[in-house]
């Protein structure tokens, strides 16, 4: 097992970063790896990803909107240790944990979202409609592997968004793509899309809009996500079909009203002495 000790240290973000976090709904942060812990993990990830992979052998053409857009693997961190290893990150979950001005994070799960070479687009949408969640406190680290470039389809945020409602009924779909495109022009939201540097993470909250092109190129996208919650997140009722299928799927043993402290939803970090130390 290699060392790789950027993935427990501390990586201390500065109070305009955590300013513009709050403001903007997303921050992406520079030099959070280097290049000998993407170079060693890269290669467990794809390979998980791939295994996994339901997709595998459907042509593209006869694939709809949402398979085009990604493979997706999720709970990565629960088939190898070198995943767990990456998922587990203190580096991160102290990000997160500040980003959120939250006292410590769970894990709400991992999951691999690989856009495969004339991969399609991942339409307009907010994670947390698929989320059975009763506060706004989740967060998504988005971990690319390698350097993106525009071509290979980098996320595009909605600057602000997560303080407006709008698409937060709409599963990732053509017509979330096309409902919200309008609502965030009518609304004079921004689109902001960037390049990702090697070593690059970013973070965006829950309701914060998002999307990503296709790519372009003749190589993956290789990304690597992880999703947190507050320490003390409870799950909420389910609204609609989707809810209902993460429910069971992320935190089954979890009940309406309940803190989510179910073995799928570790704690990540903590600020006090409590399940998981502070650096």
């Amino acid at each position: 097992m290699s060392d790789l000790p950027l993935l427990e240290q501390k990586y201390d973000l500065t109070e305009d970063q955590r300013v513009r976090f709050r403001e903007d709904g997303f921050l992406k942060v520079s030099n959070v790896f280097d290049a000998a812990t993407l170079r060693y993990l890269e290669p467990e990830i794809t390979r998980l990803t791939f295994t996994h992979n339901q997709l595998d052998g459907t042509p593209m053409k006869e694939r709809d909107t949402y398979s085009k857009a990604f493979i997706q693997v999720g709970n990565l961190w629960e088939k190898s240790e070198d995943a767990r290893r990456l998922t587990f990150s203190k580096r991160l979950a102290g990000m997160a944990t500040e980003l959120l001005a939250s006292n410590g994070v769970r894990l709400w799960h991992d999951q691999a979202l690989y856009k495969e070479p004339s991969g399609g687009f991942t339409p307009w949408h907010a994670d947390q409609q698929y989320w059975p969640m009763a506060s706004n406190l989740s967060v998504t680290a988005w971990i690319p592997l390698h350097a993106v470039p525009l071509e290979q389809g980098p996320l595009s945020f909605g600057r602000g968004s997560h303080r407006k409602r709008i698409g937060r009924d709409l599963p990732i779909s053509d017509c979330s793509e096309t409902l919200i495109q309008k609502e965030i022009q009518d609304q004079g939201v921004v689109e902001v899309t960037e390049p990702y540097e090697l070593g690059d993470v970013s973070f965006h909250l829950g309701w914060t809009l998002h999307r990503a092109g296709p790519n372009s190129t003749a190589l993956p996208r290789k990304v690597h996500t992880v999703i947190y919650m507050d320490s003390t997140m409870r799950l909420a009722e389910p609204s609609n079909p989707n809810q209902a299928l993460d429910h069971k799927k992320w935190t089954p043993s979890t009940a309406v009203g309940e803190v989510m402290d179910d073995p799928l939803n570790p704690v990540l970090f903590a600020t006090d002495s409590g399940a998981n130390s502070s650096y």
